[in-house]
């Protein structure tokens, strides 16, 4: 008791001879010193900065001081700032972002240390810790100052392109209407309208909404399930036709948004990490598209079937765009065969399915009432392991697709055979499966498709007078060890491959990445451009193939053969058992490259001293260094990762001015090998019998690959809040001549709004350029319209300059690309689909919202 009474009296004491703010004061840089001290000592013991292990110390001898009741405390607090300012600005100058982890949190604890009170409680004058405070104000204003320049700097105008003020056709084949993902086969995303225009665009405003009512179910936006709302929509005359991430289609009016008619598919889709549709597709059986005749009708090429199960369709009745309001009608039609089909897939078994696009009834002369099993020829598929994420490519009369697979599971995962089917009646037309020979070799009875081969999961273009798809390919799955590869694997890994669209032949390939361990797939198939310089005043059939890693690839469309310069260049080695590496790897050196370069210490960003301290601690633990680093047993820097530079949106081509825009991220990845024994042991994986027996899930970030000897944990480098570890811009937008081929302007692009640590989301935010998932379009009159940063933002660009003319906070987050056409009341209008990004994660929604300029009275 006696000692209790003893404490007590002290703590009365101290509290007494010691004021709440200085003592406050006194400890707030005691702790923080502390913990900067031992973050210091790591770092010095790395061979790093001496820095934080200095101003830990000082920082704890001036809480002891101030705990002392003597003014040296405050002093020397000033002259940890002092140094800390001059140190801050010798590592990254005056790039205001990058000076936010080094200068606001010292400027904050400031405002307290300098706080009147406390001075004048330590025996100091009341006019220093105005000043103190003042100085804090101005360093933290100073920052953010610094920060918008830096900002203001980073957007640059080189030139205008050679091009600009070419004449543009009013309309093209396409018309009015919107009949691909890059509405053309082209994959332009170009927009023949000029009512929209820099100098109007400002007067833009939403004119209708229509909510989709398909929201995450329980789990499917955590722990690494994503649910994404990512459809571009097709306008076919007044018609909008979608799908969401549950894989209902939409048909809306153009002009109101009305819901016109909705099908639901149904299904369990809980046993799928990923939710999402890009979109569907469109074929006219009236236009005389007709597919011929195929070698491949044999017994195992012919569709089977899957019943329509839960399936129906829904017709709204009502005068406003609400689903509640709609009716269930009966799936089948009134027998006569659909003209115009809508065509889409499911994603509870991996189904093809068409719909009537007038009454959203199913096709019952396609497939086996409407459907057609995607199963057919592959094997064994668990549920979850393969879809369709892209909307299928239809020319020629076929759809041709390939489909996603659940990546870095196992090995001998679902084929990725190319396959087109006939678009009236759902047969077999051909397949391209790189495991046989040749790749077109129909399928015998008893026979399937080769296991585990590289796949095809983005969107498709085509050309339809040279009559080629191009295919992006993926990697033989699993993707970070390649050491059992197989021949054919190894050559159209991460490949653009053009193929026949009548025989399935290939005419020609073209590999961007060699023996590919990184996930640097082809994402996305090229833009297609006619470029001037061809022989006798002619023009170069060219596409743009865009890909992980930054890089543009300028190819002849016919031939393959790169227009712009590629070269083979020598790329680290790895020493991981088992594994061997391409000496080489291509690079795009006649384009412009948005590679990022090798990180450096002062990279290392962070929202506070500490995260970033704790940022650069891991950062010098790494693997590091160029382009096509290996991943090793070590934690190896992905610096581009499988996210990428551009993703599967891809870029936009202006045709007419030669053009191209693109929008970037940069957010490196942290990848590690691990021992498949070790991963067992530490429950990083589960141990599993093989095909045929129940698959353990497990967590989304660690890739157990089994029967491989290693599993990979992939996780994106983020610091202890959840802050980015590397210095912005986190996100910025190019325009590219394609004639010149040099960089017209840059810009960041995006601001940190609706994002923050811990996963709250501030509503305001600050213009450093921020992470984008979703593609752009141009139009005719000079404008880039842009969602897809996860600000949430909607964005008008002046493709000329870059400048932002117009720009709108969605309700959600915009991961999708836009699209544009005249409606019937003579307007233009944007349209963007409004539901966010589960990987972003950037707020879910179920908006598709249209924009147009108010009616003219």
């Amino acid at each position: 008791m006696a000692a209790s009474h003893s404490i007590s009296e002290g703590l009365h004491e101290l509290r007494r001879r010691v004021p709440l703010i200085v003592g406050l004061a006194a400890a707030a840089l005691v702790v923080v010193g502390l913990v900067i001290l031992a973050l210091g000592a790591i770092l010095i013991w790395q061979g790093d900065t001496w820095y934080y292990g200095i101003v830990g110390v000082a920082m704890i001898a001036a809480g002891i001081l101030l705990g002392r009741l003597s003014v040296i405390g405050v002093w020397l607090y000033a002259l940890v700032l002092l140094g800390t300012v001059i140190w801050a600005l010798a590592n990254v100058g005056l790039d205001g972002w990058a000076l936010i982890p080094r200068i606001i949190a010292p400027a904050v604890l400031g405002l307290l240390v300098f706080l009147p009170g406390v001075v004048r409680g330590v025996g100091g004058r009341g006019n220093l810790g105005w000043l103190g405070e003042a100085v804090c104000v101005l360093l933290i204003a100073a920052t953010f100052a610094l920060g918008y320049r830096i900002t203001d700097e980073r957007h640059k105008v080189f030139a205008t392109a050679a091009d600009w003020n070419a004449s543009a056709p009013g309309t093209d084949e396409a018309g009015n209407d919107w009949r691909y993902y890059g509405r053309t086969a082209a994959g332009d995303r170009y927009v023949p309208f000029d009512q929209i225009t820099p100098a109007n665009v400002a007067q833009l405003q939403k004119v209708w909404e229509f909510r989709t009512g398909d929201m995450p179910r329980h789990g499917e936006n955590a722990n690494g399930r994503e649910f994404s709302f990512e459809a571009t929509p097709l306008k076919i005359g007044d018609t909008l036709y979608l799908c969401t991430p549950h894989r209902d289609v939409l048909a809306l009016d153009a002009t109101t948004g009305k819901q016109i008619w909705r099908f639901q598919p149904g299904g369990d889709l809980s046993h799928n990490v990923y939710q999402a549709c890009r979109g569907v597709s469109y074929f006219d059986a009236s236009a005389g598209d007709i597919a011929g005749p195929s070698d491949a009708d044999t017994p195992a090429a012919r569709a089977v079937v899957a019943p329509p199960g839960a399936a129906q369709t829904r017709i709204d009745t009502s005068t406003v765009p609400d689903t509640k309001l709609a009716q269930t009608v009966q799936p089948a039609g009134d027998g006569a065969p659909c003209q115009q089909r809508i065509v889409s897939t499911d994603s509870d078994l991996p189904r093809l399915f068409e719909l009537d696009a007038k009454t959203g009834h199913l096709c019952t002369d396609f497939g086996d009432g409407g459907y057609v099993d995607l199963r057919q020829g592959m094997g064994l598929i668990p549920p979850g392991f393969h879809f369709i994420s892209s909307p299928p490519m239809v020319m020629d009369g076929r759809i041709m697709l390939s489909g996603w697979v659940y990546d870095n599971q196992s090995k001998g995962e679902p084929s990725g055979v190319i396959r087109a089917f006939d678009a009236v009646t759902g047969k077999l037309s051909w397949a391209w499966d790189v495991g046989r020979v040749p790749a077109t070799k129909p399928l015998g009875d008893g026979e399937t498709f080769t296991r585990g081969t590289p796949n095809g999961w983005g969107v498709f273009t085509a050309d339809p007078k040279l009559n080629l798809v191009y295919i992006p390919t993926g990697i033989a799955t699993p993707d970070y060890f390649g050491g059992q590869r197989r021949p054919f694997d190894e050559t159209y890994d991460t490949s653009l491959v053009a193929l026949d669209a009548a025989t399935g032949q290939e005419r020609w390939h073209f590999q961007a990445v060699h023996h590919d361990i990184w996930d640097f797939d082809l994402p996305v198939g090229p833009s297609l451009v006619d470029l001037p310089g061809g022989p006798n005043g002619g023009t170069i059939p060219a596409l743009v193939q865009t890909n992980k890693q930054g890089q543009l690839f300028l190819l002849n469309r016919e031939t393959g053969q790169p227009i712009a310069t590629v070269e083979e260049k020598p790329v680290p080695q790895g020493n991981t058992p088992g594994e061997h590496y391409s000496p080489t790897q291509p690079f795009s050196t006649g384009m412009p490259s948005f590679t990022p370069p090798p990180l450096k210490d002062n990279d290392v960003w962070g929202a506070t001293p500490i995260d970033q301290a704790l940022c650069r601690i891991r950062f010098n633990n790494m693997n590091k260094g160029p382009l096509f680093t290996p991943i090793s047993t070590t934690e190896t820097l992905g610096n581009p990762a499988f996210d990428g530079v551009m993703d599967w949106f891809g870029a936009t081509i202006d045709p007419v001015r030669h053009v191209l825009y693109a929008n970037l991220t940069n957010q490196p990845f942290v990848m590690q090998l691990v021992p498949h024994d070790k991963a067992v042991k530490e429950g990083l994986i589960k141990d599993w019998a093989g095909w045929g027996h129940p698959f353990p899930q497990g967590a989304f970030d660690v890739n157990p690959q089994y029967y491989l000897p290693y599993a990979a944990i992939i996780r994106p480098w983020l610091s202890i809040i959840q802050a980015p570890c590397v210095n912005a811009p986190w996100g910025h937008m190019e325009a590219i001549d394609l004639v010149t081929r040099k960089v017209l302007w840059t810009r960041p692009l995006g601001t940190t709004a609706n994002m923050g640590p811990f996963g709250v989301r501030i509503p305001v935010g600050l213009p450093t350029g921020i992470f984008s998932m979703g593609g752009s379009i141009a139009t005719r009159s000079g404008l880039l319209f842009i969602g897809g940063t996860t600000d949430q933002a909607f964005r008008a660009i002046d493709a000329k300059t870059g400048d932002t003319l117009w720009e709108t906070t969605l309700p959600a987050g915009g991961n999708a690309t836009p699209i544009s056409y005249m409606g019937t009341d003579g307007r233009q209008y944007v349209v963007i689909d409004v539901g966010g990004h589960g990987g972003m994660r950037s707020r879910n929604g179920d908006y598709i919202i249209g924009f147009a300029l108010p009616k003219s009275n």
